[in-house]
């Protein structure tokens, strides 16, 4: 019965939990996940970020519906405004 019990768990566990790296970063993450969830979860604007699942750029449109893998590796990158004006003489 012990047994049966962790092959119940193991299973349960091999279907609500993954493994994925994000930004060099190993992350256990429920799954599903979507890309969009996965920047909602790190109070990341998709407007405002690049995302990259192996080495793929993804384009906005697909963040809600690029549901991520077990072993995915994403990079997100920010972009951010500013900076200083250079003056001209």
């Amino acid at each position: 019965m012990i047994f049966h019990d962790f092959l119940i768990h193991q299973q349960y566990s091999r279907s609500f939990i993954m493994h994925i790296i994000v930004n060099g970063e190993s992350q256990e993450r429920s799954n599903p996940l979507t890309v969009a969830n996965l920047l909602e979860s790190l109070d990341l604007r998709s407007e405002r970020v690049a995302v990259e699942v192996n080495l793929k750029i993804l384009d906005r449109s697909e963040f809600p519906t690029w549901n991520l893998q077990e072993g995915d590796t994403v990079e997100i990158v920010s972009f951010i405004g500013g900076g200083a004006s250079q003056q001209r003489s």
